[in-house]
């Protein structure tokens, strides 16, 4: 598939989202006035074909009103509309970046470890129910621990990082696994069942991060400079995040969540800029760390 059809699409799917419903007069008025048209106008069996592929290729689907002839994208729900989102913006870049020719060498981009290999595993073993098999890294271990054997249950992405979730069969217990520290992942033949009250997007729902706690949620309030501020609105620390004042030199900030050490190790990658309000066992939590550290400099 061309990149010139997956711009097609992507615009069509930008256009949807920006004006909600648009009869496809309108949609084809708008077409012939963008880049991506090439002059060309967007005929009817045209346009149904590209609303096909875009299914295909995005899983978005776009349908008609009976009753006013406007076409507007499905809502499938939040977690499918970020993974479209995310799709979209990938879709985008690639583009981008595929044409920047002369100026390639003025576009400087970040190490990410790559997944290639064994997100797709995981995701064809999530899709048939079946468990997977791979040897594990660990970043906390000298040797690697071969024969892992877990039943996929849904994958994260976090910090630039993929993650899988799933039961570790001979632990007995539901575990979180980085991709990029996995070797030799297959799909195995047995079949498993997801138990029918497990909701993926809820697992992290209190969490920041990866890392879970069997503890209680708690209650947090940060003292935040107002530089740090406008950083927090633009991308939030968490989806309870609520910004309670506003003053000259500091905002505060209200938290619902667990004390993991993921949420401990982003407030001190914070410094000065942030201070906990409470609770009291978070302050104490990063008291002592941070004189562990400053401890390293005696």
């Amino acid at each position: 598939m061309g990149r010139g059809l997956i711009n097609k699409y992507i615009w069509i799917i930008d256009t949807l989202q920006r004006y909600g419903r648009i009869t496809r007069n309108e949609l084809g008025r708008l077409w012939i006035e963008s880049d991506v048209s090439g002059g060309e106008p967007l005929a009817r069996r045209t346009f149904y074909n590209y609303r096909d592929g875009i299914a295909d290729v995005f899983n978005v689907d776009i349908e008609c009103d009976p009753a006013t002839f406007e076409y507007y994208i499905k809502d499938t729900g939040e977690q499918a509309g970020k993974l479209r989102n995310l799709l979209l913006d990938t879709a985008s870049m690639t583009g981008m970046l595929s044409d920047a020719g002369a100026v390639s060498r003025r576009i400087v981009l970040e190490e990410v470890p790559s997944s290639r290999t064994n997100l797709p595993v995981m995701i064809q073993a999530m899709k048939q129910n079946r468990r997977v098999q791979f040897t594990y890294h660990s970043y906390t271990r000298v040797n690697p621990t071969p024969g892992v054997v877990i039943e996929p249950y849904f994958v994260r992405l976090f910090k630039q990082l993929w993650y899988v979730v799933g039961y570790n069969v001979k632990d007995r217990k539901i575990k979180t696994y980085s991709l990029d520290r996995m070797a030799d992942a297959v799909i195995r033949s047995e079949e498993f069942a997801m138990p029918a009250d497990f909701d993926a997007e809820g697992f992290f729902h209190d969490n920041f991060g990866i890392m879970t706690s069997r503890g209680v949620a708690k209650d947090v309030v940060l003292r935040v400079s107002s530089n740090q501020a406008k950083y927090l609105r633009a991308l939030p620390l968490h989806h309870s995040q609520r910004e309670t004042a506003i003053h000259d030199d500091y905002s505060l900030f209200h938290y619902h969540l667990y004390l993991t050490f993921d949420f401990i190790k982003e407030l001190l990658s914070l410094g000065s800029s942030v201070t906990v309000v409470k609770p009291p066992e978070l302050k104490a939590q990063l008291l002592d760390e941070l004189r562990r550290t400053l401890s390293l400099y005696d």
